[in-house]
């Protein structure tokens, strides 16, 4: 399926006389460097923020229905902070809304320990809705990887950045044990201790985009921008909508950042309280997640690369191939530990090809003088669907099983294939 893909909109040929084309990837080489350092540490809070948040959940409410809740405010949290993060970028540069945002994420995780500290389910909520800005400024990251000319390398240095996030990423959720040691050694509350990692990797990745993104990339193409004329459009979401409406395969990227991003959230924030249901003890929990995340990040090199080499649509459509697999496998073998974890890693393996194709696709497609805008409805978008699918995954887990779960996550990939062959249609009659 060919959606002729566009080339990146600004050639590395014309730029403006205050940058030269060294310059140019001199800064563009540092900024990646950044980012990887950044996105290395804040990957330490991702397994904690769902997997021991749906069982803070669990525990502070008294129910299993309400473990999607941790999903469900998190995710909801990443969505609202996507849009006001963007537009700080755009007016401030990216240094400003990276770090803000980790500054945000940190401030939830304290307020996670308060909340178990006293008991209190809804304070649970607001701190998780807090830690969403972790989340926000990890998914704007890779976009800031892309916001200089970098030719035909954008797949690899956008998946470079993803890729990034898996060493915290993956030794975060077997920083559980350990985690809780620290945290009875602090008279912390029961599962606690592992935001302890949480809040010293965030302090750190703020740090380093403080004082590692000078000069700012994206104040940088503006500047480019400017001199050669583009105007800014209004940040809004009006705008945003108008330009997707124009663009169908931006379009078309959105819809896949955000369905696939509704699978993933909705099986994997279940999956600790199906185990532990199961008699799995946080070790097993820990790993399980460890390998989902491992095939969220570990392999977005590969997708990068073969986004550039034979085009970021079919990486795409593997991805919803991929998830069909990790569905089938995760829902029969759902009595399986080992059925599970094999899903599971599928499940992160069919993410990272369909998020990081779309996102690959969505900056090609956009002129720079609107990519922060629809960026930041993307993100929004993205998280508002893992928030609905963690807002309903608790409900169908415990109505139908962890089978049942997955079944129904077949529902936003069939949505994903359907939206890929209406834009090859709407393309192919043009």
């Amino acid at each position: 399926m060919s959606f002729a893909e566009p080339d990146q909109p600004v050639s590395t040929s014309t730029t403006a006389a205050t940058f030269s084309t060294d310059a140019i990837a001199r800064i563009q080489r540092k900024t990646i460097r950044t980012l990887t350092a950044g996105q290395v540490l804040s990957g330490f809070g991702l397994g904690s923020t769902l997997s021991i948040g749906a069982l803070l959940a669990q525990e502070l409410s008294g129910t299993a229905a309400w473990s999607g809740a941790a999903a469900t405010f998190s995710t909801l949290g990443a969505a609202t902070w996507a849009i006001p993060l963007a537009r700080l970028a755009g007016a401030k540069g990216r240094r400003r809304a990276l770090a803000a945002g980790a500054g945000l994420a940190i401030t939830g995780a304290l307020l996670v320990v308060t909340a178990a500290a006293t008991r209190t389910f809804p304070l649970l909520l607001v701190a998780l809705f807090l830690m969403g800005a972790g989340s926000a400024t990890g998914l704007q990251a890779r976009f800031a990887a892309v916001d200089l000319p970098s030719g035909k390398h954008q797949g690899r240095n956008l998946s470079l950045v993803v890729w990034a996030t898996t060493v915290g990423a993956v030794i975060g959720p077997n920083l559980f044990g350990p985690g809780e040691a620290v945290g009875r050694s602090l008279g912390l509350p029961h599962l606690t201790g592992p935001f302890v990692f949480t809040i010293i990797a965030q302090t750190l990745a703020s740090t380093v985009f403080w004082f590692g993104l000078r000069p700012d990339p994206l104040l940088i193409a503006q500047k480019l921008d400017a001199e050669r004329n583009f105007a800014r459009p209004k940040a809004s979401i009006s705008a945003a909508i108008s330009t997707l409406r124009e663009k169908p395969v931006a379009a078309f990227s959105v819809i896949t950042i955000a369905f696939s991003h509704m699978v993933m959230v909705s099986v994997m924030s279940m999956t600790p309280v199906h185990l532990t249901h199961h008699g799995a003890g946080l070790v097993i929990v820990g790993f399980t997640i460890s390998l989902h995340i491992a095939g969220m990040y570990a392999f977005s090199p590969i997708w990068g690369w073969l986004a550039d080499r034979f085009g970021r649509v079919r990486v795409i459509l593997t991805g919803q191939a991929i998830y069909v697999a990790a569905l089938a496998t995760a829902g029969w073998g759902s009595q399986s530990i080992s059925a599970v974890q094999v899903g599971l890693f599928l499940l992160g393996l069919g993410w990272s090809a369909s998020t990081v194709g779309a996102s690959s696709l969505l900056s090609a497609t956009l002129p720079t003088n609107e990519k922060t805008n629809v960026q930041g409805l993307s993100d929004s978008l993205m998280n508002l669907s893992g928030a609905l699918g963690g807002a309903t995954a608790g409900a169908i887990l415990s109505a139908v099983a962890f089978s049942g779960l997955n079944a129904a996550a077949f529902i936003p990939v069939s949505v994903t294939l359907i939206a890929a062959a209406v834009t090859h249609l709407r393309r192919s009659g043009n």
